[in-house]
């Protein structure tokens, strides 16, 4: 399905779009980033509270815990202050390209199961499928917090993975 190469190509396109995101943000006020702008969460800082998340439960999986959210709480309105969302979201997006510089093949191939927080079934899926979803939803949210971004004056770096500086380090 997808290569060790794929996971690391886009551990770091994570990490630039992260990073020209945050910057382009750090031109608004707290209450513009604050601001309902009719995205399904909402605002930018709900949304990047959210791709925050989401990435500690998948990280999570990913490293076999069947119940990531026992200990990983939701919130949309926590981190609240810009600067700890700064460095958290720099330090999940390292711990994001620490996972991807250590899978290996096998790894890809195997199998992670974890148990949903409403009570359902175990879910299992492969790693590789849980890899595909972590990239895929920071993109979708991305776009989302890009689209913000610009409705709001800022200016975000493009997104074309032939623009991702080729010397980026994560």
């Amino acid at each position: 399905m997808i290569s060790i190469a794929y996971c690391r190509v886009f551990a770091r396109y994570n990490h630039w779009q992260n990073h020209s995101l945050i910057a382009a943000a750090d031109g608004l006020t707290p209450k513009e980033r604050w601001m309902d702008r009719g995205a399904f969460f909402k605002s930018i800082a709900a949304t990047f509270n959210h791709m925050y998340w989401a990435d500690a439960l998948m990280l999570e999986r990913l490293r076999g815990n069947e119940a990531p959210h026992r200990t990983i709480a939701h919130s949309l309105s926590e981190p609240d202050d810009w600067e700890d969302l700064k460095g958290l979201r720099a330090a999940r997006d390292a711990d994001i390209a620490g996972w991807a510089a250590s899978v290996t093949d096998a790894g890809l191939a195997q199998e992670v199961g974890w148990y949903p927080p409403d009570g359902s079934e175990k879910i299992t899926m492969p790693v590789a499928r849980c890899a595909v979803q972590m990239f895929n939803h920071q993109t979708h949210h991305r776009g989302q917090i890009h689209a913000m971004l610009t409705a709001a004056g800022a200016a975000p770096q493009a997104t074309d993975l032939s623009a991702m500086p080729e010397d980026l380090q994560t």
